[in-house]
């Protein structure tokens, strides 16, 4: 807490009862089946783990307040939780639409994501799913479906609860493509005997911290945190620990 703190006891106080109005921090965690810079996964006892968790974890051990964990299924859950106050802290990709309703800090990860496809996939180029036979499966609510709607506006786009949906209906031969950050495809292609990534992205964007709108003491607080972190190379060592060394950090003062 010594950053905080350093700005004095009033400016502290102000900033920590602004950040966490119920005297805990109610941190969203969005959970899946395969991590990756936005999404947690959950070990063999139930326990959290991912960058985002770790991120969560880092300050609410330097302000030194506790913590209360909040599982969602996906960025699009968190996002409609968001006006409803049900949480303090949360991190996802930016997009306009989201604008709207969290107020995004500094951005720590750059995204892109792409499509998989079955084996056998006549589907060899992004631009090729751009089809009205072609139906992508994603995640709803998430800034990658309403992305891949725009770029691929001829095909039927299914929206799921889940990324764990999607692979279950593309195994079922009910999607014919899923829509997901390209570090999260990376793993799914693994369940799926023969799948594979497509080259390229359809969406480039930037994962950032968040809090609800209209706390800008509170956004200050945890974007400076998160710029210390990237800085001191600690982002980059959560992304390697989750296994995505491929995965780019954001570079500093870029914001969500």
């Amino acid at each position: 807490m010594t950053a905080l703190r350093a700005t004095g006891c009033t400016a502290a106080d102000a900033a920590l009862s602004e950040l966490m109005p119920t005297g805990r921090l109610r941190v969203a965690i969005a959970v899946g089946a395969t991590p990756s810079a936005a999404f947690a996964v959950r070990d063999a006892a139930g326990a959290l783990h991912g960058v985002t968790v770790d991120l969560a974890a880092a300050l609410a051990d330097e302000l030194g307040v506790p913590v209360e964990w909040l599982a969602y299924r996906s960025s699009g859950e968190i996002q409609n939780a968001a006006a409803r106050g049900a949480w303090d802290l949360a991190f996802m990709p930016v997009d306009a639409q989201r604008r709207q309703v969290v107020a995004f800090g500094a951005a720590y990860h750059l995204m892109r994501a792409s499509y998989l496809v079955p084996a056998g996939s006549p589907i060899k180029r992004i631009a090729d799913a751009d089809a009205p036979w072609v139906r992508i499966a994603g995640v709803r609510d998430t800034a990658t479906l309403r992305a891949s709607a725009l770029a691929s506006p001829r095909a039927v786009h299914l929206a799921l609860d889940s990324s764990e949906d999607a692979v279950t209906l593309m195994t079922s031969g009910g999607a014919d493509a899923i829509a997901l950050g390209r570090e999260s495809l990376a793993a799914t292609s693994a369940r799926i005997a023969g799948a594979r990534v497509l080259d390229g992205a359809f969406l480039e964007a930037r994962t950032a911290v968040a809090v609800p709108r209209g706390r800008p003491v509170a956004l200050a607080l945890v974007s400076g945190f998160v710029e210390q972190a990237k800085a001191t190379g600690r982002v980059r060592r959560w992304l390697d620990a989750a296994g995505l060394t491929e995965a780019s950090v954001a570079p500093p003062g870029m914001g969500g």
